[in-house]
């Protein structure tokens, strides 16, 4: 079976693209990583490590530190699929970044996007 495109593009070439849209917003990039860290179990310096890499989705989310334990509570529509009804455990993981991305540039407190 064929990989999807997106597990084999680097992190580093849609990294901007998810800075860009909560700038759009007024967000920050240090929100973005707080996502990003709380998420993966990243930290600036393995954030940084990705990006320069030009790491690739699947080895992202494979050697990500500590996926969340609260990931379960991420729920809702991401792309015209429900976040929850993803099977593929990769894009499963690739939607729930998408979701919470989505969720801060539509002004969501972060306590709630961070499930906290």
């Amino acid at each position: 079976m064929k990989k999807h495109r997106i597990f084999t593009t680097s992190f580093a070439s849609v990294y901007p693209h998810y800075v860009a849209k909560a700038e759009k917003k007024g967000k920050t990039k240090e929100e973005v990583h707080q996502i990003i860290f709380w998420l993966t179990g990243y930290d600036e310096k393995g954030l940084s490590e990705i990006l320069e890499n030009k790491t690739d989705f699947e080895t992202f989310f494979s050697e990500a530190p500590q996926l969340n334990s609260n990931v379960d509570k991420i729920k809702g529509v991401i792309c015209g699929y429900r976040v929850e009804e993803i099977e593929d455990p990769l894009m499963k993981k690739i939607r729930y970044l998408d979701k919470l991305i989505d969720e801060l540039a539509r002004g969501k407190a972060m306590e709630k996007i961070l499930r906290s």
